[in-house]
Parts: C-alpha cells; sequence; structure tokens
C-alpha cells in the first residue's frame, strides 16, 4: 500500500534500532531486526531497510517521514506533507504526532484487499510479501519492460482474484484512489515519467528484496517528484483500468461502405 500515502513510502537523526544498525555505511540495506516493525508497504519497508525512515519502523515523524521520501526517492516537500497526512491516521492516539510501520498493518484502514504482492487479510498475514500473490501479478506484466497498461491489468486481476475467492472482499472508492497511487509507484520510482513504462527486472528486484535496486543501475531522479505528476499518472492509470472500450475500437482501417 505505498503512494498514496500517494498510497505510501516514506534523519534530523535517525534512530537506528540496536539490532538492524547499518553494516557500512548510512543508507546500506540491512533487514529487519528483532523487535523491528515492517508493515505492508514495501516501499516503506524499503526505506527503513536503507535508513531513510528509522530502521526498527518506530518513530515516523512529520519531519523524519519528508527528509527520508526527500533522501530516498527526491519526492518534492509538498508531497512527501500530503502522505505523512494521510499516513498519521494509522495512530489512534488523539493528536498523534507519529506513526508506527506496525501500525500500517490494521485490514481496511490503509491496507486493503487485492494488493499485488500480499495475501487478503482474511487468507492470513496481509503484510509480509507473497510470492504466490505476486507469481498472479507478473503473469500480466509481459515482456522486459512494464507498461501502464500491464500494471492496470496486473490491478483488476488481482481485485478480481480477490472477489472470487476472498468472502470477505471489501473495496471501497476510496480504497481505489489509494490502490492507484500504489499500482503506478513502480513507474513514479523506477520508471520513465514520459513514456510511462519501467524496467521488469528493477521492479521484481524491488519487490522481492524490499530494496532499492541501486545495485542494478537505479539511481533516484534528478527532479523532484510533484505531486501534480503523481495526480496525472493516477489518472492515466485509472483509464487503463476500464473495461469498457469507444465504439471503434479495434474496427478494420478500411473504409465500411
Amino acid at each position: 500500500m505505498w503512494f498514496i500515502l500517494l498510497a505510501p513510502a516514506l534523519t534530523i537523526g535517525l534512530a537506528f534500532g540496536h539490532a538492524s544498525s547499518p553494516p557500512h555505511y548510512e543508507h546500506a540495506w540491512a533487514p529487519a531486526g528483532p523487535g523491528d516493525f515492517r508493515g505492508p508497504c514495501p516501499m516503506m519497508n524499503t526505506l527503513a531497510n536503507h535508513g531513510f525512515i528509522q530502521r526498527d519502523g518506530r518513530n515516523m515523524t512529520r519531519e523524519n517521514v519528508v527528509k527520508g521520501l526527500g533522501e530516498g526517492l527526491n519526492f518534492d516537500p509538498s508531497l512527501a506533507n500530503v502522505m505523512f497526512d494521510q499516513a498519521i491516521i494509522a495512530n489512534p492516539e488523539p493528536n498523534a504526532t507519529f506513526f508506527t510501520l506496525d501500525q500500517l498493518n490494521v485490514h481496511n484502514l490503509l491496507e486493503h484487499d487485492a494488493s499485488l504482492s500480499r495475501s487478503d487479510a482474511y487468507f492470513g498475514n496481509n503484510h509480509i510479501f507473497n510470492q504466490t500473490v505476486f507469481e498472479e501479478t507478473k503473469k500480466y506484466w509481459q515482456g522486459g519492460i512494464i507498461d501502464i497498461n500491464m500494471l492496470a491489468n496486473s490491478k483488476v486481476a488481482r481485485q478480481l482474484t480477490s472477489k472470487a475467492f476472498n468472502p470477505t472482499y471489501r473495496f471501497t472508492l476510496i480504497t481505489e484512489e489509494f490502490s492507484l497511487g500504489e499500482v503506478v509507484a513502480p513507474i513514479i520510482a523506477f520508471g520513465d515519467l514520459n513514456t510511462l513504462t519501467v524496467n521488469r527486472t528493477l521492479v521484481e528486484y524491488f519487490f522481492e528484496n524490499e530494496r532499492l535496486p541501486t545495485a542494478l543501475g537505479w539511481s533516484k531522479k534528478v527532479d523532484a517528484i510533484i505531486l501534480d505528476e503523481v495526480a496525472r499518472l493516477n489518472e492515466v492509470l485509472r483509464n487503463a483500468t476500464k473495461l469498457t472500450t469507444s465504439s471503434d475500437a479495434g474496427l478494420s482501417k478500411r473504409v465500411l461502405g
């Protein structure tokens, strides 16, 4: 569920947990240690694994999240602040000023059914990467480059599977807005914002390892990612998920007499 927080993703002081201190340099990758929190959002987990946000998954304050999103992905502060505002509701305490990655696991708050890489809560664990679910998603990514239509097809397919087999399936209009941001996120983070494509290898590496694909040659974008750009991509994806077509779609180009 990353990117509508866009769905999520997220140190004037990084509070590193002792069990998962960075092995060589500040943003070296290290998996969660005992007692560290992780949630359903692969990007949030990834940023924690790299130390762009708290490695222990705690104390996600506005300052920490905005700084981490900027340093890790070059998100504009205005976009990062919107994402924090959407995530803070995960903390049930009145007037909360922080949240934890564990609090994001509450079903049907921000986390939801039909994830591209997680099982529905009805079937068990809703926040750990699920290879079987991800294999279903990948069936709709054809070739080495993923485009917006392939992402749309995988989103619709996961919803159909969930609706067919999960008797508690729930997917509201609000959930749809979250889902659009999450599904387009690989293009936003790792892809080309003009062609709306992304290298499949980068996306698979990210999902399966919860690790930024720097070892594969990726680097964060030079130009900051702004809210208007994210909104534009969300609308393109929304249109791509529609199952109806225009009346002349698929017709031969020959003149009909």
